[in-house]
């Protein structure tokens, strides 16, 4: 059965406990956190804090989906840097992200942040596709991570993002490599601008989709733009995609409730609508 959850950083400045509370009360099955929204640096969120999101997981019935925005607000990490210093330390940093989405009762993480995995000046996109692959590979094989799913996401251009781009390189680089737990994650409104088939390529990828975020086209919750999710919802279906969408936006100016709330509500019409 397909799950909805909602990405915390709608909840700009909550207590954690409310973003709970608030996200059972609109009726999602889970929540997603985002590193940056407790601390620039994952290293300085502490064993206290990591035991009180499983609670309050617990407590509210809203289960932890995982982590996303893995680099946000950090500084000196850089997955395909042509500095060599600079990639061991930001494989290390990932291996430490993974093991905070486990502790906190995660599932998987979405490896995004385009501005600390961008090609840069003098590194050709081969290189930067091998220093990549050994990121995730080493972050893959973290002990005790075997069920954790690392997602790869494409991304637009228009989110300042020049490598992987498209579902077809994000599936490439899963199959290369070839771990079970290495995956793809599929985005609204990253995927309506580059491909030209957006349920298809959903379809195409359904062994590898490890997890899916909803957005629409004018960076807010489904039903606010011009996206229409049912086909989207209807490929879903078609997989047997029984993981979580997450709605995910990057427009903050609106009350966080009744924009998930209306986000939830599309969502589940949508779905009902695809024969869900």
């Amino acid at each position: 059965m397909m799950k909805f959850a909602i990405c915390n950083e709608i909840f700009q400045g909550w207590e954690l406990e409310k973003q709970f509370e608030t996200a059972a009360e609109v009726g999602f099955d889970g929540i997603e956190i985002a590193p940056f929204t407790m601390a620039d640096s994952v290293l300085k969120i502490d064993a206290e804090q990591r035991r009180r999101i499983r609670d309050l997981s617990k407590q509210y019935g809203v289960e932890v989906v995982g982590i996303h925005w893995l680099l946000a607000g950090t500084s000196g990490y850089h997955v395909t840097d042509p500095d060599p210093e600079v990639r061991a330390r930001t494989r290390e940093y990932l291996k430490e992200l993974v093991r905070f989405g486990v502790e906190i009762g995660g599932s998987m993480e979405v490896v995004g942040s385009p501005k600390q995995r961008n090609v840069k000046e003098g590194v050709t996109y081969e290189q930067a596709w091998e220093w990549f692959k050994q990121a995730l590979s080493e972050a893959a094989k973290v002990e005790g991570a075997e069920n954790f799913m690392i997602c790869i996401e494409p991304l637009a251009p228009a989110v300042d993002n020049n490598f992987i781009t498209r579902a077809e390189e994000a599936r490439r680089m899963a199959r290369e490599i070839g771990l079970p737990n290495v995956g793809v994650i599929l985005d609204t409104y990253s995927g309506n601008q580059v491909e030209d088939d957006l349920p298809e390529e959903i379809r195409k990828t359904a062994e590898l989709l490890g997890h899916y975020h909803c957005n629409d086209d004018n960076e807010r919750a489904p039903g606010y733009g011009g996206i229409d999710f049912v086909p989207i919802m209807r490929a879903l279906l078609d997989i047997d995609y029984q993981r979580y969408c997450s709605i995910e936006v990057f427009d903050f100016s609106l009350d966080p409730v009744e924009h998930c709330r209306k986000g939830l509500q599309t969502l589940k019409e949508a779905l009902d609508k695809a024969g869900g």
